[in-house]
This record gives structure tokens, sequence and C-alpha cells, in this order.
């Protein structure tokens, strides 16, 4: 190669614009550990409003356990439905409600898609139209469970 080509392609190649940093990267919101103890409490306070014991996580956008909390004399395999269900709605970013209703509905192919549970008491945190984690609740019917998650998610505001 000739220096003159090679001299031509480094301009070139200097020339060429580069995305900025802004383009390569974005901005999310997170929830902060004080955000997801605000949570717990007020699911907390749901539960024991209606004589309920559940256990309660609240995780990341991606699932990661943010913080467990969980009320005495809970059935121990509500500890880890509640990170599931957590987990589930973070991750496919909707109600566990919304898959529980679409296997009903007939769609059991849900069911092979890995790490999904498809029962109510798991809701994503959105703060205008982005996921920023989710909060799980397992210990009572799905329904209730439901209800308690409700109560801790509420208390997200954007």
């Amino acid at each position: 190669m000739s220096r003159l080509v090679l001299a031509a392609a480094l301009v070139a190649i200097a020339a060429t614009p580069h995305a900025s940093a802004g383009a390569q990267l974005l901005d999310t919101k997170v929830i902060s550990l004080e955000a997801a103890k605000k949570m717990a409490a007020a699911a907390e306070a749901e539960a024991r409003r209606n004589g309920w014991t559940v256990a309660v996580a609240v995780v990341d956008v991606s699932g990661g356990l943010i913080l467990f909390h969980r009320l005495d004399r809970v059935q121990t395999a509500s500890l880890d439905i509640a990170i599931a269900k957590a987990r589930t709605a973070a991750r496919f970013r909707r109600p566990t409600k919304a898959l529980e209703d679409a296997v009903a509905g007939g769609r059991m192919a849900i069911l092979s898609f890995e790490g999904v549970v498809a029962v109510e008491g798991g809701l994503p945190i959105v703060v205008g139209d982005d996921v920023i984690g989710a909060i799980g609740v397992s210990g009572m019917t799905s329904q209730q469970d439901g209800v308690v998650a409700k109560a801790g998610a509420d208390v997200v505001t954007p």
C-alpha cells in the first residue's frame, strides 16, 4: 500500500463522524433501596390489615433482588415464589396476572418460557413508559397476593 493511499485512508477514518457518548448510552431509572423499603412497608401494612401472611420481593428491571421482606409464619414455599413473581413481572414487563390469564385462555406455550410464573401477585413498576423493576408477593391466594402487591407498587411515584 502506498503512503499516499495509507494517508488518505487515515484522513477518511479521522473525518468519519463518531456517535456521541449520548447516542451510545441510555439513561435509566432504577428503584432505590429507600423506595423498595417503602414498597415493602406498604405491602406489609396491607397484608396485616387483612390478617394475611406474605413474603414480598422487590427487584430491579433485570430481576436482580433489591429487597426481600417476609412476615412471620408465612409458608416457606412463598419465599421463592415471591421472588419469582417479581422477576417474571420485571423481565416480561407485565403483571403476572396477564400471563395467568393468557394460560387460562389456552396459551399454554407461555409455560415453556424459562422463568415464567403465570400466577397473580407480580407487578412491574412503571415510570413513564419504562419498567424500572417489579414487586412480587406470595403467601395467600393469588388474588390476595395481587392486592398486597398493588399496595406496594402504588407507593412509587414518578
